[in-house]
């Protein structure tokens, strides 16, 4: 039982009490994938917890969400670093039990290439939100309308696992399912069709889809390129590779690759679930393209994105933006950002607002909440995951909630992997 005095504590001072921190990060790491494994994975999907009880983790449950395919995505990215670095089978393990559940996403709707956002087995707890659609064998549930996020996820993990951990007898089954995804995408006008024959409400890349939608032009058209190099590169050596080669070179004679450098241009709001898309879709857009002349507008375009993330100190992005242009730039912001995220991961209610050395924003965020201009270490802020936005300074769920912690693992490998920390 957590003491009164800690629960106010926690709910209404300037921020949660310090933990102790381990002597390394790599100890951090360690702490943080225990944790993981012990409470927060589902047939190989990581999810949050969620606690009936303020704090106990006894009381916990792991519901499905809207976005099971990207958060199990971040920890396949992080245990395929991982394993690149160490070389543990545990890390391998890990990663393969974790994208075979995002290969089921694919493989439960019934329909080729279009992945679901979650699955239950039927009759298991979840929430009455969104649509739902029973299995081809009746044993699953899974929830339809599936966005740019998870194919942004999906794509990100397929790639990493393929290059960095998985074996030469799982590349084609990996293979297959990434052709069959970026086919139904270039058989729908660069469309994802749900199970009603339309369009998903997020995931569409067309032309005419971004003639109306300005505002998503240079992020949509960064995750359709990386699909689509993604894809190629995966299926080296078979016809479908030269498929999506010319498949992506049609649209760059389009010139479809001009609007990822128009990102300032046709911004209106700053929308950090649209960061962390970004930043997953110029990895794999950066690692396999070549071309120095496509390379300086993606790298334009990363630049713009960067303008507002570098104030962030986001060590994801830090790692990714650093593996994308070759050298190391805010490495130490990285690692303090990871040296400050907390050990106690379950969402307490925290308000900072009313602090004398935090200077408020006048203007709303997005979603109509307060937001900070002093940014504050993630010990004195809320729980988030990198699609949160770092500056809402108020926030938590009462203690009713647990982060599954794949946001400080992937950072912290990717990391190790490129040197920038320890």
């Amino acid at each position: 039982m957590i003491p009164s005095l800690v629960l106010f504590v926690l709910q209404s001072a300037v921020a949660p009490p310090k933990t102790p921190q381990p002597a390394s990060l790599e100890a951090k790491a360690d702490f943080f994938e225990k944790r993981l494994q012990q409470r927060h994975d589902w047939e190989g999907f990581i999810r949050n917890a969620e606690l009936a009880r303020p704090g106990d983790v006894a009381s916990a449950r792991l519901p499905p969400s809207d976005n099971d395919g990207l958060w199990t995505a971040i920890y396949v990215g992080a245990e395929s670093f991982r394993y690149a670095v160490t070389k543990s089978p545990d890390a391998r393990a890990h990663a393969r039990r974790s994208m075979e559940a995002i290969m089921r996403l694919e493989s439960v709707t019934g329909i080729p290439g279009l992945p679901a956002r979650s699955m239950i087995r039927k009759g298991d707890f979840r929430h009455e939100d969104g649509v739902w659609r029973p299995s081809p064998d009746g044993a699953y549930e899974w929830k339809s309308d599936t966005s740019s996020d998870e194919l942004a996820g999906q794509y990100f993990a397929y790639s990493i696992y393929f290059d960095f951990a998985a074996t030469d007898a799982e590349k084609p089954a990996l293979r297959a399912a990434v052709a069959r995804i970026t086919t139904h995408l270039i058989e729908h006008n660069y469309t994802l069709v749900d199970w009603t024959g339309k369009p998903t409400l997020w995931a569409q890349y067309s032309a005419e889809y971004l003639k109306g939608h300005p505002d998503e032009q240079s992020l949509n058209r960064v995750l359709l390129l990386g699909h689509l190099l993604t894809a190629a590169h995966m299926a080296e050596g078979t016809p479908d590779a030269a498929r999506f080669r010319a498949e992506y070179g049609k649209l760059i004679a389009q010139g479809y690759h001009e609007d990822i450098a128009r990102y300032l241009e046709t911004r209106t709001e700053i929308n950090y679930s649209d960061e962390e898309m970004a930043m997953l879709g110029f990895y794999t857009l950066l690692r396999y393209e070549k071309d120095p002349k496509l390379r300086a507008v993606y790298l334009k375009g990363l630049d713009q994105w960067w303008e507002n993330e570098k104030r962030e100190k986001n060590p994801a992005w830090i790692a990714i933006r650093d593996a994308c242009i070759g050298k190391k730039e805010s490495a130490a912001d990285g690692e303090l950002t990871l040296r400050r995220i907390p050990m106690d991961l379950i969402e307490w209610t925290v308000r900072n607002s009313a602090r004398a050395d935090v200077v408020m924003d006048k203007e709303l965020e997005r979603n109509g909440h307060a937001q900070a201009i002093t940014f504050l270490p993630p010990d004195e802020r809320p729980i988030m995951k990198w699609n949160g936005n770092p500056f809402v300074v108020d926030g938590g769920n009462d203690g009713h909630t647990e982060d599954d912690g794949a946001f400080f693992l992937l950072p912290y490998w990717m990391g190790r992997y490129l040197n920038l920390w320890k």
